[in-house]
């Protein structure tokens, strides 16, 4: 973030509102986590295109990882909670939890 904050600073300059490398700094801490006030923005091309980096990298960091875990956490939560009966007759699984009767063979389970 210091040295992304830095960078900006010396790019874009105090006529495009980053006043000071801690302004930079707050500017990068706010697109990477893809938060994004919309306070300060680069104008230069050369900052847009540093931005268009660190709000890529952003995603890399925050939002893809995050996605990851949710859908990790949801399957094993999924089977934690799904059980199922298995068919004496036919040996086939996937009966509800509840049932008394082979969906596939009509057999007693």
């Amino acid at each position: 973030m210091i040295i992304l904050g830095t960078l900006m600073y010396m790019v874009e300059g105090e006529e495009n509102g980053f006043t000071s490398i801690p302004k930079g700094i707050y500017w990068a801490i706010v697109t990477l986590t893809t938060v994004g006030y919309g306070d300060i923005a680069p104008s230069t091309n050369l900052g847009q295109f540093i931005a268009s980096l660190v709000m890529i990298l952003g995603y890399g960091i925050i939002a893809v990882p995050t996605g990851i875990v949710t859908v990790e956490y949801s399957r094993a939560r999924q089977s934690k909670t799904v059980t199922t009966q298995v068919c004496p007759h036919c040996l086939r699984e996937g009966h509800d939890a509840d049932a008394e009767y082979c969906k596939y063979c009509g057999g007693k389970l």
